[in-house]
């Protein structure tokens, strides 16, 4: 490799883990190998398998470790908390894969219902007895539809336990037979039960027999001249195939296969993925991954945090991650082996059914890349107004924004949110307690969490282009003047303000708001156009801002009243008189005794007791 400077030295021939690191001992890539030296020197085999642009091995990494496994499981396991623990820039990070939905019946109920659960989340909506898991499904859209047309075919009920149970007379859906009311006994649970077995054998693929049954109720109701009749059951008919069409694409065969499509443009891939289990399309799904590895191993790291540890914690889920057979458009890093691991065929098809199945996931790949890409043009455009609006040298890539959000009146807590090429991106977002500043002082507020960032940003080399400031003029001073202290040059400062104004329309007096950016505290305001898409964008990152310090104001607001809940004695109706009598804990702590033991439902030796604990700091 040309200017390597990491060496495989003494690299051994057995299985394990490999680990590339920086200058400053941060873990660039993890990877797993069943023979380490022969997977390291592919990395410096010129020409072969294109791992020369792997370009971040021949610009950032400086060391190589080895560690040494006794089986190829165990490096696969070793492989998985390693990333876990470090989250390596250039490794691919899957979490559980959540897009998978079922339907569950609850067997024990005496008129049981369909109902949404996730197939990794069996507990949500879980009830205790016995229940039919139905799928999985590609979406829940797919869900509603499908559940839409299997009423149309058989009469369950959908409405609540509770509903069930209080209602007087039939609703609406059982006259448009959409329901067979058990909640007013029009039906028996012998019936019903039958109903709910025959709902089951439509969603698991046995409809035949009913498709005769509605097929020939249809015909007899047209050879009797009632048409409106026939008409339903035609309705019911074709309600039935779309349940079972509906739920996804037949490939011709009932094998638990994954089909991943790939298309990129320069660092950036987009993997397709078509997973179908027993015949039917269970998930389509495309990932976005920001990476220089080449085709096969970005595949291999894909493979393995989808189909690998950890994915299904439980057997019998296993089949709903699991695949048979592997369809890829090129074979990964080591497929053998990997394989072998995951208990699947991986292989190339070359034509029939099944390179047509990939050639569909490849087509939606690219057909992704392309919205992205068109997005990514968008954006880029918008940002460019940013530029020019704010007087800018360059595009900003980063945008960051801060609000204050008060909590009562000695808790003040603040958020930072980050925007990158126009988009959320959530790792640059930071929740803040103000430490130096007493009382509700937005200006002081902003001075000190804003000081705070911009110090940390420099110590990492991570200062955005641009920083939004919820609020006008005195707030985006106050931030300045923090610049000006941390010394944080570079970065430019605006402040986003809403001025609402009256005016009169039709002898009624309206209000008006308008958004104005403050680029200077000394300049006049810009205000901006309702219509303008850079509006839309500053109104998007501060609402984001004003949202994730809302979440922290809750957050920090349940921890404070949970103060009170843990001294013996304070109940919650205690609790709620102290907060309506002092306004908060912090004024709870400030009271007398005599004033706490005053109030009904408290005595001395209470109220004695409250206060020693609320001003007892801890150690």
């Amino acid at each position: 490799m040309t200017d390597q400077r990491w060496s495989m030295e003494g690299a051994p021939t057995k299985p394990g883990v490999y680990i590339f690191r920086d200058a400053k001992d941060q873990v660039l890539y993890v990877g797993k190998a069943r023979n380490l030296k022969a997977r390291l020197s592919s990395y410096t085999r010129p020409g072969g398998d294109g791992r020369l642009g792997v370009l971040f091995l021949q610009r950032d990494a400086t060391q190589l470790e080895t560690i040494v496994t006794r089986t190829e499981g165990e490096a696969l396991l070793l492989e998985d908390t390693l990333i876990k623990q470090f989250k390596p820039p250039h490794n691919v990070r899957l979490k559980d894969d959540k897009s998978f939905l079922m339907l569950r019946v609850d067997l024990e109920h005496d008129f049981p219902r369909m109902q949404f659960v996730r197939a990794h989340n069996p507990k949500q909506g879980k009830t205790k007895g016995r229940s039919r898991l139905i799928g999985p499904f590609a979406s829940s859209s797919a869900v509603r539809n499908t559940l839409s047309d299997l009423h149309r075919v058989v009469p369950l009920r959908d409405c609540t336990d509770a509903t069930l149970a209080n209602r007087s007379r039939p609703c609406l859906k059982h006259q448009m037979d959409l329901c067979s009311a058990p909640c007013v006994g029009l039906i028996d649970k012998r019936e019903y039960s039958g109903l709910v077995d025959r709902a089951i054998n439509i969603l698991t693929g046995e409809t035949g027999e009913l498709e005769q049954d509605l097929d020939q109720r249809m015909r007899s109701a047209a050879e009797d001249l009632d048409f409106e009749r026939a008409a339903s059951w035609r309705d019911r008919l074709a309600a039935l195939r779309r349940t079972v069409e509906g739920q996804g694409v037949r490939p011709g065969d009932k094998v638990d296969r994954d089909v991943f499509g790939l298309a990129r443009e320069g660092d950036v891939a987009v993997v397709f993925r078509l997973a179908f289990r027993g015949g039917r399309l269970a998930e389509s799904k495309a990932r976005v991954f920001h990476s220089e590895l080449p085709d096969g191993e970005l595949l291999h790291v894909v493979l393995t945090a989808l189909h690998g540890p950890g994915m299904a914690k439980k057997e019998s889920l296993r089949r709903l991650v699991g695949a048979r057979e592997i369809l890829v458009p090129c074979l990964p890093e080591e497929h053998e082996w990997l394989a072998e691991i995951l208990g699947a065929r991986i292989l190339v098809p070359r034509r029939g059914a099944k390179r047509r199945t990939l050639d569909m996931a490849t087509e939606n790949a690219f057909a992704e890349l392309s919205r992205r890409t068109k997005k990514g043009e968008e954006n880029e455009r918008l940002l460019e107004g940013v530029r020019e609006l704010c007087g800018l040298a360059t595009t900003p890539e980063v945008i960051d924004c801060f609000d204050i959000s008060n909590l009562q009146e000695s808790h003040v807590v603040a958020s930072r949110v980050r925007f990158r090429g126009g988009v959320k991106d959530r790792s640059g977002y930071r929740h803040f307690k103000v430490k130096t500043v007493s009382g509700q002082d937005d200006f002081a507020s902003m001075k000190e969490v804003v000081g705070r960032s911009l110090k940390r940003g420099m110590e990492d080399g991570d200062l955005p282009d641009l920083i939004v400031i919820d609020g006008g003029i005195g707030q985006l001073r106050n931030a300045l003047e923090a610049q000006e202290e941390a010394g944080a040059w570079g970065v430019t400062l605006v402040g986003l303000a809403k001025d609402r104004s009256e005016r009169m329309f039709k002898g009624r007096k309206l209000e008006k708001s308008e958004e104005r950016i403050y680029l200077t505290p000394d300049s006049e305001p810009i205000d901006l156009n309702p219509r303008s898409p850079v509006r839309h964008l500053f109104e998007r990152i501060r609402n984001e801002a004003h949202r994730f310090a809302i979440q922290f104001h809750r957050k920090t607001r349940g921890r404070i009243t949970s103060q009170l809940d843990s001294i013996p004695g304070v109940g919650a109706v205690r609790r709620k008189r102290l907060l309506r009598t002092f306004g908060s804990v912090a004024g709870v702590a400030q009271a007398s005794v005599e004033q706490v033991a005053a109030l009904e439902g408290f005595t001395l030796d209470l109220a004695r007791t409250i206060l020693e604990r609320l001003n007892t700091k801890p150690e």
